[in-house]
């Protein structure tokens, strides 16, 4: 998210003027040099994050783990002033674990707690008074942008509650897909993520529920004589089944009103999308509800979902496009291909079983390319790299942002890497030494302006500024855009530690405790440093923005290609420290963010994810949003087309081939952008992206556009462009065409697939 006009630029004012001030360029690395170090093969269970590192063997180029691997928190306690105070809506028992600060479900722990959240298929809102609303959300949409809106369809409330003034919920439980909230004391919602009914359930005794909506009920009907199923119609057209676990009785008080006097038990609402074939499902399914749900990473490339359930029979969920992608075919669950609700995610899929298994093809994070720099392209690239390797001293890092700081370093640890692929290491020591100079000061707490404290009422790193300004380094303070900021730094700590191992180790905590901040796999439990994945989605499968912000739309996130490079670089620090399991889990997370941008923010006309008005109009998504997708940027209008193509690119790197591996829409999407360069005022650096991408199709025409740019991103360099085009073309590598030797100590569990990217 990009609340403050974030991105590539030098400076916040810059950013205001009505030209993107800013350029890139990258070059291509030559064939891949083998692995620095060897590590043995992934266990078969990872352990969560983060792992016992005191197993892990030494080897030759890495580090020796600590007897005890660090992952806490390591950096100057602090105590922010601009944090909200979350006893207001979490149950005191969650209080003595870190929280979450980018969830699903993080508007109902913000401000009043009564802004909606989208738990697919239904937005959900808790607007006081011991009541929830629940809404089958309408899209509107238009060339610029695809939203849906919140109407409240049907409220279900304890009517003792409601009548006493209304009071806020309280978050008694969480986890990875599903929220707890406890509307009143006797009255209770369980909200999981992709289940087609709300469930309510009373939790002492009986109550007198209320039923109410905004639009006027014009029939209300008992389904069966027990009066444990009923049909409400309305006047929108609607039709919503309620289902009961003991006889209901409704009666009509009003045109929006029905009450139902001395029921305990659960009611389940499901909105009947169509009068035919969906009813009698919903009828067999609907004695069984979830109550809480799991993600599990136990296996590399693998994500396993399980629900804990009550009542009888088996359990009906919902599977979004990308999930039905990634199911595995021997997990035993059913997939009802007709049954189907609508969503801004595309159509959502009954699926059949508590329990799920994903699994997606394994990615290379590799250090360098996996096609290795043309012989005709060394020389150029060489010329770049000791031209930027010079300009390392010339042009010190000024800013004390930790974004563009961040940036800083991760371009200057590019061309250490690059150097090493084209075998010109006599410039790899003046780059070793600009990023102990620039790196180690903010790890040691001596940075001047700046630096990286842990704050425990939430649980998480926020920065010197930010402590006192919500605004501060684009919100870290606040939790936005963890992935982003710390992804830069770790990539610069990944290259320096494999470079000057004995600075590694001294660092290794720090390391390691920036990694723990936003990959932390271990539940929240009390002890604990950092919540359990602080800006992925295990259902969505891809990375949030926004911390604790509240948004109408729900939560955000601009740039995939960032969070791309943050689990990329994560997994990259692993190979540094021969942590075997970090390196899985990086690869994992870097593999699903990437199978989710292709999904959802790369758009392909004709697809049917979106609306055709939208999807003919765009190629990439400006921001994503839970209940929207926009068009525009947070810091540029829907027409700097450039931009969105190179927020969903940078930083240019060896992993981002795979985040753009179909030629075809790399096509398309240069071809949709290339007329925006034709602008007054458009960046230089901007440019250098579509270059980059064009490339991939047209190396040859790329390189001239390339070689004629004045300037490049502030994350970027010549050298790295070059990098990029001179490694694009033919393969150098096995039978499958492909370089990828992270093969060669991944060990793939039976019934992943293998083919690479």
């Amino acid at each position: 998210m990009r609340k403050w006009t974030k991105k590539l630029g030098h400076t916040f004012s810059r950013l205001l003027t009505s030209k993107p001030l800013f350029s890139s360029s990258r070059p291509r690395p030559t064939p891949p040099a083998p692995p620095p170090i060897s590590i043995p093969p992934q266990p078969p269970e990872l352990p969560p994050f983060p792992s016992s590192a005191a197993a892990m063997p030494h080897h030759h180029g890495s580090h020796r783990p600590a007897t005890h691997a660090p992952g806490g928190h390591v950096f100057p306690r602090a105590t922010s002033t601009v944090l909200p105070d979350p006893s207001h809506f979490f149950a005191p028992p969650l209080l003595a674990a870190p929280l979450p600060t980018n969830s699903f479900f993080q508007n109902f722990a913000l401000k009043n707690g009564d802004q909606p959240e989208y738990i697919h298929p239904y937005s959900i809102r808790s607007p006081g008074g011991a009541a929830i609303d629940v809404c089958y959300p309408a899209r509107n949409h238009s060339p610029s942008f695809v939203i849906q809106t919140f109407v409240a369809d049907l409220t279900i409330s304890d009517a003792a509650g409601s009548g006493a003034g209304g009071g806020r919920h309280r978050i008694s439980a969480f986890d990875d897909l599903s929220v707890t909230l406890d509307l009143s004391p006797k009255l209770r919602a369980h909200l999981v993520r992709g289940c087609p009914y709300v469930t309510v359930v009373t939790t002492a005794g009986a109550i007198d529920v209320s039923v109410s909506s905004v639009h006027a009920f014009v029939d209300v009907a008992a389904c069966d004589d027990a009066g444990t199923k009923w049909r409400l119609k309305m006047n929108s057209g609607q039709t919503f089944l309620l289902y009961a676990s003991a006889p209901i009785h409704l009666a009509q008080a009003s045109t929006t009103q029905l009450s139902a006097p001395g029921f305990a038990g659960a009611i389940r609402v499901a909105y009947l999308p169509d009068d035919g074939s969906m009813e009698p499902v919903l009828d067999r399914y609907s004695g069984c509800f979830p109550t809480a749900g799991e993600a599990a990473l136990h296996r590399p490339f693998c994500v396993d979902y399980s629900w804990r359930k009550q009542g009888h029979g088996d359990l009906l969920m919902l599977a979004h496009p990308l999930h039905l992608r990634l199911l595995s075919d021997d997990c035993g669950v059913r997939v009802l291909d007709e049954f189907r609700y609508r969503s801004i995610d595309g159509d959502l899929v009954g699926v059949v079983g508590d329990a799920w298994a994903l699994r997606a093809d394994p990615v290379s994070p590799t250090w360098h390319s996996t096609r290795g720099v043309s012989e005709d392209g060394v020389a150029e690239v060489v010329a770049a790299l000791r031209a930027d390797v010079a300009g390392l001293a010339s042009t010190p890092i000024t800013t004390t942002s930790s974004y563009f700081y961040g940036k800083a370093i991760a371009r200057a640890a590019r061309l250490a890497l690059i150097a090493e692929e084209v075998g010109c290491p006599d410039v790899i020591p003046a780059v070793q030494s600009f990023l102990k100079a620039a790196v180690t000061p903010w790890l040691d707490g001596s940075f001047q302006g700046n630096g990286f404290f842990y704050d425990a009422k939430w649980g998480g790193l926020v920065t010197l500024q930010g402590l006192k300004d919500s605004g501060a380094d684009f919100g870290f303070g606040i939790f936005n855009d963890h992935h982003y900021h710390l992804g830069y730094f770790l990539y610069a700590i990944a290259v320096l530690a494999k470079l000057d191992p004995c600075w590694g180790r001294k660092y290794m905590p720090q390391a390691y405790s920036m990694v723990a901040d936003f990959m932390t796999l271990s539940r929240n439990r009390g002890g604990g440093s950092f919540t359990r994945l602080r800006m992925f989605d295990l259902w969505k499968l891809h990375s949030w923005a926004g911390g604790l912000t509240e948004f109408a739309d729900g939560r955000n996130q601009e740039s995939t290609s960032e969070a791309v490079n943050a689990y990329y670089s994560a997994a990259l620090v692993g190979l540094s420290y021969g942590d075997a399991h970090l390196v899985s889990t990086g690869a994992t997370l870097t593999a699903l963010e990437m199978l989710a941008a292709q999904t959802w923010w790369h758009v392909r006309a004709g697809e049917g994810v979106y609306e055709d008005d939208f999807a003919g109009n765009n190629r990439v998504v400006g921001v994503l949003w839970a209940n929207k997708r926009d068009s525009g940027l947070w810091f540029a209008p829907p027409e700097w087309k450039e931009c969105r193509l190179g927020i969903q690119l940078l930083p240019v790197l060896p992993i981002s081939e795979a985040l753009f591996p179909d030629v075809a829409f790399v096509k398309d999407l240069v071809a949709w952008t290339a007329p925006a360069l034709a602008r007054d005022g458009v960046g230089e650096g901007w440019k250098g992206f579509v270059y980059a991408l064009e490339g991939v199709y047209d190396k040859e025409a790329a390189l001239a556009k390339t070689r004629a740019l004045t300037g490049h991103d502030d994350g970027n360099s010549l050298t790295n462009l070059l990098w990029w085009l001179h490694s694009r073309g033919s393969v150098v590598g096995d039978g499958d065409g492909r370089c990828c030797w992270y093969r060669q100590y991944c060990h793939c569990p039976v019934g992943i697939r293998t083919s690479g990217v």
